[in-house]
């Protein structure tokens, strides 16, 4: 009797574990904004201070203007803040992708190439948005803040 309580308890526990990761799954798959501190943020900010750090050599903060992420895409735009916490450089958007559990980023101007200059990254327009799809198909349109 004991064996058979054990054995229900533990497969009852397993079941609710897993239903746990599909409800936190099914949250990776919907259009979201990481919240401050969380790993994901985390983990897409540290790729950009890697890269702003390798041309600038300086310490900066993000201030965060536009971040949406789903299903292994992310677009942000941030704002370099200089130790004052004052702006040291234009706002800066990015597209990065996780694969294999990690995050890197994607060159927007090879996107952009051929286009426009005002159907850049700084302010996406439908020709850009259709461009990256071109280019990445698996990148969700929700996450581009697109404009005209």
């Amino acid at each position: 009797m004991k064996t058979s309580l054990l054995s229900f308890c533990l497969v009852f526990a397993g079941l609710l574990c897993g239903g746990a990761l599909r409800a936190q799954e099914a949250v990776a798959d919907q259009v979201h904004t990481p919240a401050a501190g969380t790993p994901e943020r985390t983990a897409i900010l540290d790729v950009l201070h890697r890269e702003y750090t390798t041309g600038s050599g300086s310490k900066v903060k993000f201030k965060v203007n536009y971040f949406k992420v789903h299903n292994g895409w992310a677009w942000i735009k941030v704002v370099p803040l200089n130790t004052n916490g004052q702006p040291e450089g234009d706002e800066w958007p990015s597209l990065l992708r996780n694969q294999n559990g990690a995050w890197s980023s994607i060159d927007l101007v090879a996107v952009a190439q051929g286009l426009d200059e005002s159907d850049g990254p700084q302010s996406p327009t439908k020709r850009f948005l259709q461009a990256l799809q071109k280019k990445y198909p698996t990148v969700p349109a929700d996450i581009v803040p697109v404009g005209k």
